[in-house]
């Protein structure tokens, strides 16, 4: 654990899910790679263009709508929905489609086992602390188990604003009705989770679970006031 400020007394956290309390990447590798077996199983018009024709309508869709940007689930609906269209599907036909992809999706999504290390520090943390979940992600926490540690589930999207933008930080504060200072947001994005935070008046503790070097980092655009490598070092704030 390492200090950057003197920590205000904390009195409740938010909590980063992705990459902050399991490692997101594997699952997101295997979600992209089963929904495209599923796409060309159900749909094989859909195999008829490549991976990278596919991204270019992601970025198209995100061009004309960019509130999409904040809601990754109805992006990648809307992504679908219009390259199945242009492919030519009928529009209610791509909406069916689009809507079926989702649900796999969002199946696949919460495909995981959440490492015993986060449920137990979660569990202590808890105890002593009001918890709050703040993602830009689209994970059912439920369906992940972590579910009975949050008071409340802050997602981007059906929320509001994707984080760094304050709109789910103030959710949060507002729901814990306590000063932003005395809350603490841990996550593993210096931009999203460390500048959100500070930016919204929140204390913020990078979760540096790769071990990299915070000054040489390219996201870095404001210091975070405690960095910590694994979970457990969390314990450790709430104990001062």
């Amino acid at each position: 654990m390492q200090f950057y400020r003197h920590l205000a007394p904390i009195k409740a956290m938010t909590f980063d899910l992705d990459d902050t309390l399991y490692d997101n990447r594997p699952v997101i590798r295997q979600v992209e790679a089963s929904m495209a077996a599923w796409l060309h199983k159900y749909h094989p018009i859909s195999a008829t263009q490549p991976h990278r024709w596919w991204n270019q309508i992601k970025r198209q869709v995100a061009r004309e709508d960019d509130w999409l940007l904040n809601d990754v689930t109805l992006w990648r609906h809307r992504q679908i929905e219009h390259g199945l269209s242009l492919l030519g599907y009928e529009d209610d036909q791509a909406k069916r489609a689009a809507d079926d992809a989702i649900e796999e999706v969002l199946r696949l999504r919460s495909d995981f086992t959440v490492p015993d290390e986060a449920h137990r520090v979660l569990t202590l943390l808890a105890e002593r602390l009001p918890l709050v979940a703040i993602t830009n992600g689209n994970v059912d926490v439920e369906r992940i188990g972590l579910d009975g540690y949050f008071s409340l589930v802050l997602k981007a999207g059906p929320d509001g604003y994707a984080k760094p933008h304050p709109d789910l930080f103030q959710k949060a504060a507002q729901h814990l009705a306590l000063p932003a200072e005395s809350i603490l947001h841990v996550g593993d994005h210096l931009v999203t989770d460390v500048l959100g935070a500070k930016n919204s008046g929140f204390s913020a503790c990078w979760f540096n679970g790769d071990q990299q070097t915070l000054f040489n980092h390219p996201k870095t655009k404001v210091l975070p006031d405690a960095e910590v490598s694994q979970l457990a070092d969390l314990l450790r704030l709430i104990e001062r």
